[in-house]
């Protein structure tokens, strides 16, 4: 560098880029790269440094979708502690997280070339003895090969094992061909992964050159096709920088020079003036190259960043499928994708049949339980009440129990060995607190928690737990007394209220009809008493739609059909209601529910060690003064049987055991939570997983049923205890029918006093009672309610006015004098029947 220099190729390793990027900030002088592609050299701090390959940032992007494609949680990492493996250690520990996945440990190698065999027989001797089996190694070639070739010695290299290797295993299977048979034999069911290049006319031309040149002795990997590319960048942006009238001179760098104290001759270092411009054609190079399109995005990263992900079979490789960060993993080639949509759903990814070590086929579980002959430490609860769930039998280590019985048939359905021991929690005086038993997990005193534990927030935040095997939920017991038979069990259906605002709509309608059929129809004419009798007796036979009177007037009949329907509905419910009140086993109790509990100052009862009474005082904000701890459905009985709580507050399954033998209490109201009780493990444990799945099993099978009728079937009296109050019919369920015949009532009585008001103002003057002196408005009313109380005559039909004419016209004749009559009779006599026709 002391020569003058415009761009750098280079360095191979990143700790020497970062040494070096600093000088070529210094100098301005391009500093390209196509093999240190550690994702930390960032172009914010390294303005001049440029990674012409795809860094490794998006190689274990890559490496992270592939583990969780083969729904993997947790894998072993193995480097070089080197800068360039290490952060790309770190990258590959981020990108895992984003997918719910881990790094369970980090096995760390001496730099290469330092590192021997004896390092890394340490390294896999420890990873021999841990859970996970997939393996992801980061590390330059020589120490790739020697790690394999101790790996395939302890026999790490066989079935249930995954090892994914970065790109220095693939620039070893293609640049040896054929392998030697001591390599082929360590790497056999590796997956590595290979920078992508497209098939183009001349990268098959250039490598015919290179066989030629190198008379096949070595093959030629990616990054040699990268290398001759950024070759090229730099001549391009050059001959693009003189093209445009750029100028190549340099200027001393006096800071550098003053600089005491080194042997390195910085005095001697120019700085190169057109370097920005320089850097600056680089960065807009667009061009196809031995790698495809070359250009670099925002970021100053390769657009369009890819791998061919290659399985190491026999003595070569096999193609099982590519990554891009375009569309992540396909088995078909990326650029033939770039122009559709990018879509990253997880039914788009693909890839083929991978034959892993050991010449399996089908997918590894990637973890088993570590061959270091410890058993796997499972806690239970050293519960003192309701033992029928955990029972551990006096004197012996034997465990029994519902929540036992389920946890032995789903590891039955395990596909490996499940080596156990059960561990008891609690003192046996009382129940265990609950979250301190999940807690030993998180403790690393338990492997594993099994017994009768809700799934509640606060303890899925330190542990996993299984899909739940019985469901559960707060309820309220509270004691009951039965309500029997009486006289008065008919006016039980509806309320007080309710029975009020019936009978006064009755009376309402029968007036409103009364009014409106009274001027015209004469069964609701008559005496004051008679007419207050057919206004009773009208109303309350319609309840039974065995009403006599005939309604005349449209309004009548529009009102009435209203009620009707109103009567109908009132009907139809309150048969039903009294039906279930005669038929049905009735409780009463004042607790109606947990919203009683709430609104009142009642003591409340709950089962010591759950989590009854952190969600009361939590959840319900009920005061710790009110809440009264039991151990034992006798201490329940007794507390709800002496007052000492109002209810006792439990989960359904402790519930539904304590009802079977106390037949005085009841469930009040309804669950108020929705849970269900599960098996506890580490977080990210993937026992939980395959737990679960045997715990479908179960339940699909009918086994997990047969377990419950075993343990839990002793509801002798529960069923009719469980039965909540009838309750009876309120206003509030038939306002609206009200509402809406009250105001047909409304709008009828308007129009008719409308109608009768329009015709009293057209009655002529002489009609009215016009000899009183006053012409008050009292006498005008008096007038009016009597024109209302008027009697109308019907309007009479043709027939009827004829046999009128015929009365009067004998009437008449009789009233003649003998001539007129005789001559009368003449006539009648000469006409006959026509004269009795006209």
């Amino acid at each position: 560098m002391e020569t003058d220099t415009v761009a750098i190729i280079g360095p191979q390793s990143s700790e020497m880029a970062h040494v070096l990027s600093n000088l070529a900030n210094e100098l301005q002088v391009p500093l390209l790269s196509f093999t240190a592609l550690d994702p930390s050299l960032s172009p914010l701090q390294y303005p001049f440094f440029v990674q012409t390959a795809p860094n490794d940032e998006f190689q274990m992007t890559a490496i992270a979708e592939m583990v969780s494609y083969f729904s993997w949680s947790e894998v072993i990492a193995i480097f070089s502690d080197d800068d360039q493996s290490r952060n790309g250690i770190i990258t590959l520990g981020d990108k895992l997280a984003d997918r719910r996945c881990r790094i369970s440990y980090k096995a760390a190698l001496p730099p290469e070339p330092s590192a021997k065999r004896g390092d890394i027989l340490r390294e896999l001797n420890k990873i021999q003895m841990m859970e996970s089996r997939i393996i992801v190694l980061h590390s330059f070639s020589r120490t790739g090969l020697l790690v394999f070739e101790v790996a395939k010695s302890l026999g790490m290299m066989g079935k249930g094992y995954v090892w994914i290797a970065s790109t220095s295993l693939s620039t070893v299977l293609d640049s040896f061909y054929p392998l030697k048979p001591e390599i082929a034999n360590s790497i056999q069911g590796a997956l590595t992964l290979r920078p992508h290049t497209p098939d183009s006319k001349r990268k098959r031309d250039f490598m015919s050159c290179w066989n030629q040149l190198s008379n096949g002795s070595i093959g030629f990997n990616p990054y040699g096709l990268y290398a001759y590319d950024t070759v090229w960048m730099i001549a391009r942006a050059v001959r693009l920088l003189l093209d445009q009238g750029g100028k190549i001179s340099f200027s001393n760098v006096t800071r550098l020079g003053g600089i005491s104290g080194s042997t390195l001759n910085l005095s001697a270092l120019n700085a190169f003036d057109g370097g920005k411009q320089l850097l600056s054609k680089i960065l807009e190079t667009n061009m196809t190259g031995l790698t495809g399109h070359v250009q670099f995005n925002q970021d100053r990263s390769r657009i369009n960043p890819s791998y061919d992900i290659i399985n190491a079979v026999g003595n070569g490789q096999r193609l099982v499928g590519y990554w891009s960060n375009h569309t992540g993993l396909s088995i078909v080639p990326p650029e033939t994708l770039y122009s559709e949509k990018p879509n990253r759903s997880s039914s788009n990814q693909h890839l083929d049949k991978v034959v892993w070590p050991g010449g399996e086929t089908a997918r590894p579980r990637g973890w088993v339980f570590p061959n270091n002959g410890r058993e796997l430490r499972i806690g239970i609860p050293r519960r003192v009440s309701y033992r029928d769930f955990v029972l551990l039998v006096n004197g012996t280590d034997k465990v029994q129990g519902y929540c036992i019985d389920v946890f032995l048939a789903a590891i039955k359905l395990l596909p490996y060995a499940f080596p156990y021991r059960f561990i008891p929690f609690g003192d046996g005086h009382r129940n265990p607190s609950y979250y301190e038993l999940v807690n030993k997990i998180k403790s690393g005193v338990f492997d594993g928690v099994v017994g009768d534990i809700a799934i509640v927030t606060n303890r899925t935040r330190i542990v996993d737990f299984t899909l739940p095997y019985i469901e559960s939920g707060l309820v309220v017991v509270a004691p009951v007394k039965k309500i029997s038979s009486s006289a008065w069990s008919f006016a039980r259906p509806f309320t007080p209220l309710m029975w009020a605002v019936t009978a006064a709509f009755f009376l309402i309608v029968g007036s409103v009809v009364w009014i409106l059929e009274h001027r015209r129809n004469d069964e609701f004419r008559g005496p004051p008493k008679q007419q207050f009798v057919t206004i009773l007796w009208f109303s309350f036979s319609t309840m039974f739609f065995s009403h006599r009177e005939n309604t005349v007037s449209s309004l009548g009949r529009l009102v009435l059909i209203i009620w009707l329907f109103v009567v109908l509905i009132i009907n139809s419910s309150y048969t039903a209601s009294l039906t279930s009140f005669l038929t049905v086993q009735q409780l009463s109790s004042p607790i109606k529910g947990i919203d009683t509990l709430i609104g009142s100052n009642e003591r409340i009862g709950f089962q010591v060690g759950s989590f009854t009474e952190g969600y009361l005082m939590e959840e319900l904000n009920i005061p710790k003064s009110r809440l009264v701890p039991l151990g034992s459905p006798e201490e329940y009985a007794l507390a709800l049987e002496r007052r000492n709580v109002a209810a006792v507050i439990d989960e359904r399954p402790y519930v539904d055991l304590f009802l079977s033998e106390h037949c005085e209490f009841s469930v009040r109201g309804q669950e108020f939570t929705k849970s269900g009780w599960g098996f506890a493990f580490p977080r990210d444990s993937p026992l939980a997983i395959d737990m679960s799945t045997a715990i479908l099993s179960l339940s699909e099978n009918g086994e997990l049923q047969k377990i419950h009728d075993r343990w839990l079937s002793k509801s002798a009296c529960s069923s009719e205890n469980s039965e909540d109050d009838i309750e009876q019919l309120d206003l509030k369920s038939f306002w609206g029918l009200f509402v809406i015949c009250g105001i047909a009532c409304m709008l009828a009585l308007l129009v008719y006093f409308w109608l009768m008001f329009r015709k009293f103002s057209l009655l002529p003057p002489e009609e009215l009672d016009t000899t009183s002196p006053s012409t008050s408005r009292s006498t005008r009313l008096q007038t009016f309610l009597s024109f209302v109380d008027e009697k109308v005559e019907k309007p009479k039909s043709s027939s009827k006015r004829k046999r009128e004419s015929m009365s009067r016209i004998g009437y008449h004749i009789n009233d003649e004098s003998p001539h007129r009559s005789g001559r009368m009779d003449r006539n009648m006599s000469q006409n006959g029947d026509s004269w009795l026709t006209q």
